[in-house]
């Protein structure tokens, strides 16, 4: 039986390399975009398969109305993609207020309304499968995006709860981990205003940030393809980590952060009240 998938950010990048795998794959997918009209190709080339649909992830109540009105016509949501998204860089401190929210509000209140309005009907139906989009830097980061991986974070930990609230309902949840994919992310990307303090630090990650676009060395159709692998696997994993990029650096922050608490251990423990 063929699946409804519902992918944010289906236009680019991931979202449309996620849609092209689904579709070939022989499922239905509704493809959000701001602008659905980027998605005239895929739904001309499968117009059984593709639906295309205007989803702004900051809308909340345009996410209600879209997932009631997915259910009404396709009976059901095997899958949600939260894929849509974009960059930011900048310090610590030169990061606003406003552009700190305008990224969660992207990366986590988005995702979350979405998933919020999903999970009732896939409870219902013990079965379902979330897949949010993260990055490296959901597990780790640097200089320049502290922003952006705040919000990848905040999923992140998020998400892991939500994986044990609806295992029993047959629901799997999925993080997805890229390292450097040409997805354009590095074309949607927005930036603090500078301060020269942080030229040495940060500097480099906006020089890599604005010379990187179109030479990564992901390819974001085999990307999808090991998510849907994933998910068809009868133990699918919490995390999947996606380039050698990805893997080397999560693993060397894994191990840096067992040798800081190895080194730090006598300490850490001995820290309760004496009897």
């Amino acid at each position: 039986m063929s699946k409804v998938w519902l992918v944010t950010g289906a236009n680019s990048g991931f979202g449309r390399a996620i849609t092209e795998a689904a579709v070939a794959a022989g499922d239905v997918v509704v493809a959000t975009a701001r602008r659905p009209a980027t998605l005239d190709d895929l739904v001309a080339a499968h117009p059984d398969q593709v639906e295309a649909v205007a989803l702004d992830v900051t809308d909340s109540a345009r996410i209600e109305t879209t997932v009631r009105d997915v259910v009404e016509r396709h009976g059901r949501i095997d899958v949600l993609v939260n894929n849509a998204g974009r960059s930011h860089v900048g310090a610590f401190e030169e990061t606003t207020d406003t552009e700190l929210r305008d990224l969660f509000d992207v990366h986590v209140f988005g995702p979350a309304a979405l998933v919020r309005a999903v999970l009732p009907h896939m409870r219902d139906r013990r079965s379902g499968a979330i897949v949010q989009l993260s990055s490296m830097g959901g597990q780790m980061s640097f200089a320049g995006f502290s922003a952006y991986s705040g919000t990848k974070f905040a999923l992140e930990g998020m998400s892991e709860a939500l994986a044990d609230e609806v295992r029993p309902y047959g629901i799997k949840v999925l993080i997805v981990e890229p390292g450097a994919f040409r997805t354009g992310l590095f074309g949607n990307i927005s930036t603090s205003a500078e301060l020269d303090a942080y030229a040495e630090t940060v500097g480099p990650t906006r020089r890599m940030v604005a010379s990187g676009d179109g030479s990564q060395p992901g390819d974001p159709a085999k990307a999808a393809a090991a998510i849907l692998a994933a998910l068809n696997a009868e133990q699918t994993p919490l995390r999947l980590p996606l380039g050698d990029d990805a893997v080397d650096a999560v693993v060397g922050h894994l191990d840096g952060v067992r040798g800081e608490i190895a080194a730090w251990e006598k300490v850490t423990r001995a820290t309760a009240f004496s009897e």
